[in-house]
């Protein structure tokens, strides 16, 4: 009977074990170089394993991502990134949102004299005359007919500057709002007096701006008794309300515009013009 062919005994680390002439078995490590004196067998598969490990080393990484990611998408397990960052917002975006919708409330609730069937109805009338007193055409208006008939250099030099402040009030504001177009709140009716195209959005509020700008412009340049000065100020402060409580603007709207006319005024004085510049202006005219 024919004897088996004797297997090459493989030890459990993996390594060959060849067999020697005196009996005795070799361990021959698979991670050093075969000499030409190593059997033909381990030769062969030395040779094919480089050969697969050029392979591996040639192919393409972006191939290889690509195809574990279509392999992730076909398989419904991979999340794409952008995904992902759509379900785990930022905490600016969260606190943004909590504030805007703070804001509606506020606005909202405020909004009591937004119709005649509010629950301050009958305060409208009134928040219409303050909403009036606030408005750019009266005091474009004003401001030109008195230095119209204004006889001193001083006084036409404080209403000239107040007029190019209105001016330049006029220009900033229609360019925010043309920017960042925010609606006027739900609730308001548009029943304001002469608006124009840019008068349909809200941010920030014009009457606002000009309250603020004017009030200050008033303080610094007419001698003004305490009282009057505190009516000016009243004043101011009822404009701004008065948009809130007819619904024309949401409280972000007033608070930014009081700053906004806030700082116009600085801008004003950095341009003021004075007597002389006036004077000459006029004598090129005449």
């Amino acid at each position: 009977m024919p004897s088996p062919k004797a297997k090459t005994p493989v030890r459990s680390g993996g390594s060959p074990v060849l067999g020697g002439a005196n009996g005795r078995y070799e361990f021959m490590s698979l991670t050093k170089p075969l000499g030409r004196s190593s059997p033909p067998h381990l030769l062969h598969r030395q040779g094919s394993d480089t050969t697969a490990a050029r392979l591996r080393a040639s192919e393409s990484p972006t191939r290889r991502r690509g195809s574990s990611s279509s392999t992730g998408s076909a398989s419904g397990q991979a999340v794409p990134e952008e995904d992902g960052i759509r379900l785990n917002p930022s905490f600016v975006r969260v606190a943004l949102s909590s504030l805007l919708a703070i804001d509606l409330w506020m606005s909202k609730s405020l909004g009591v004299c937004a119709s005649e069937d509010a629950s301050c109805g009958s305060v409208r009338p009134l928040m219409k005359l303050i909403e009036i007193s606030g408005h750019g055409i009266p005091w474009l208006a004003g401001s030109a007919y008195c230095l119209y008939k204004s006889d001193s250099a001083a006084g036409q030099e404080v209403m000239l500057n107040l007029l190019m402040g209105l001016l330049l009030d006029l220009v900033l504001v229609a360019i925010v709002k043309a920017v960042v177009r925010r609606r006027r709140p739900a609730h308001n009716r548009m029943d304001m007096f002469a608006t124009f195209s840019v008068d349909r959005y809200s941010f920030p509020s014009g009457h606002a701006t000009r309250a603020a700008m004017c009030g200050r412009f008033l303080l610094a340049h007419l001698v003004l008794a305490a009282p009057l000065r505190v009516l000016v100020l009243l004043w101011a402060g009822l404009v701004g309300l008065s948009r809130v409580m007819l619904g024309r603007h949401n409280v972000t709207d007033v608070m930014f515009g009081f700053w906004m006319g806030y700082c116009q005024y600085n801008l004003v004085e950095m341009l003021w013009l004075s007597s002389q510049t006036l004077q000459g202006m006029l004598g090129q005219f005449a």
